[in-house]
């Protein structure tokens, strides 16, 4: 008798188990809506738009949630497009998020769907490009949409899908990107309970999945100096306060915060001045210099470290030499730390290995690249991850990296990313139902 109740047991789990475990449904409907993803995405790539101009990408995402029955706001956040879709069952309220802008990039690859789009940026004409796979996330969370809605009635909760605009960055002077919707309210009504995120990896193979618990990318501040000297001839140097000799040694004493003073067995860093500007003849000493970089940190205390010795370095070094040194941090624009929740992590991370192979979902390094999906991990807990984007056996050195012209990534990998999301939304749903 005890042997029978055992066994009765053992199959009433398993019983459970199949009625829980939706990876097969998951994947069968990957395999369905995959051509239809990778038509959207190339689409979206021929007809990129830069933040907070997404008209034309809202609309197309607008219009395929309402097909589905999934209530829809547009407007938010600019040009945000949001979707809520109720389960038929109670549960928490899961949050999905897709960025939809491009880049001021000139395309250079050989696509039958390559862009040809020109557009104004800052008042400059400039060509548009999707170089860093925003197209491709888009594309991926409207097919997740079209799943999720498929098994509304496996759903022990809610699905907020969050179409993002201007996570590149905003033209001069506005707002926009996820702080901005978080300021109009995208992660209330319905209160959003927790955020999942992925991002195209050009250099890592189709197929497999990168994670990594904690600060997983990088705190960005722009920094602008501006080092005000005195002008002169050039042929009496000694009549001035030369600001280009003053920069290039406050450029080059910048360099010394990391190698000095950060703990870089703790965490990595990054001080980088990217652009320097001064004069404009070859024998008239100019009256200023104007420097922009950026500043990478992974911590708060290292980065109010960073921004302090920057600022020591360079107004002392003005002073030393009678300039003045004006520093500006952040200057345009600040990202927190991409911050992964790690007790969601290790609790989600079964159900990237069941979406991808466990043998295929890597723990890596903190990556130094920004992301402004760290905003909304500041008010909820959230993970973001990586999805392969190289062909196989291509080589990542050679192949297009993200934010340049020859950026380049392979449909096939789409499929990870709709089984990965749609696994995580459904798993956490069942490990936190109410």
């Amino acid at each position: 008798m005890k042997k029978l109740i055992f066994l009765l047991t053992l199959a009433s789990i398993s019983l459970h188990a199949q009625k829980t475990n939706h990876a097969a449904v998951i994947s069968a409907a990957a395999d369905k809506i995959e051509s239809k993803v990778i038509a959207w995405r190339h689409d979206i790539h021929e007809h990129p738009e830069l933040g907070n101009h997404e008209v034309r990408t809202a609309a197309l995402i607008a219009k395929h949630l309402e097909s589905l029955g999934i209530e829809v706001k547009t407007g938010v956040g600019i040009t945000g497009v949001v979707g809520i879709l109720k389960g038929d069952k109670p549960g928490p309220v899961v949050a999905l998020r897709a960025d939809m802008d491009a880049l001021p990039v000139e395309e250079r690859n050989d696509l039958p769907y390559c862009s040809k789009v020109k557009t104004m940026y800052n008042g400059k004409e400039t060509s548009v490009m999707h170089a860093c796979g925003h197209d491709a996330h888009v594309a991926i969370l409207m097919g997740v949409a079209e799943m999720l809605s498929g098994m509304k009635k496996d759903l022990k909760g809610t699905v907020k899908f969050i179409f993002q605009p201007a996570e590149e960055g905003v033209p001069a002077g506005e707002e926009g990107g996820a702080a901005l919707m978080i300021k109009e309210g995208v992660l209330e009504n319905p209160k959003v309970d927790v955020i999942f995120g992925l991002h195209m990896a050009a250099q890592t193979e189709v197929g497999k999945i990168n994670y990594k618990p904690g600060g997983f990318m990088a705190a960005v501040g722009t920094v602008k100096i501006t080092v005000n000297g005195k002008p002169s001839h050039g042929a009496a140097p000694w009549t001035s306060v030369d600001p280009i000799v003053v920069s290039a040694q406050i450029i080059n004493s910048l360099q010394t915060i990391v190698s000095r003073n950060v703990n870089i067995t703790q965490n990595p860093a990054v001080v980088t001045i990217a652009s320097i500007h001064g004069g404009n003849r070859d024998n008239i000493i100019s009256e200023k210099v104007e420097m922009l970089g950026t500043v990478r940190t992974f911590t708060q205390e290292d980065e109010k470290l960073i921004y302090a010795r920057i600022r020591q370095i360079a107004e002392k070094t003005a002073e030393a030499a009678g300039a003045t040194a004006d520093v500006i941090l952040p200057y345009e624009h600040y990202y927190p730390v991409t911050f992964n929740n790690e007790k969601l992590t290790a609790e989600m991370l079964p159900s990237l290995q069941k979406s991808a192979g466990k043998e295929n979902v890597q723990l890596v390094p903190a990556i130094t690249g920004a992301e402004d999906f760290s905003f909304f991990q500041e008010k909820v807990p959230g993970m973001y991850f990586f999805i392969g984007g190289l062909p196989k056996g291509a080589d990542a050195k050679t192949s297009g990296p993200h934010h340049t012209p020859t950026f380049i990534i392979d449909d096939s990998a789409f499929k990870t990313g709709l089984k990965a999301t749609c696994n995580l939304v459904l798993d956490y749903m069942e490990m936190h139902k109410k």
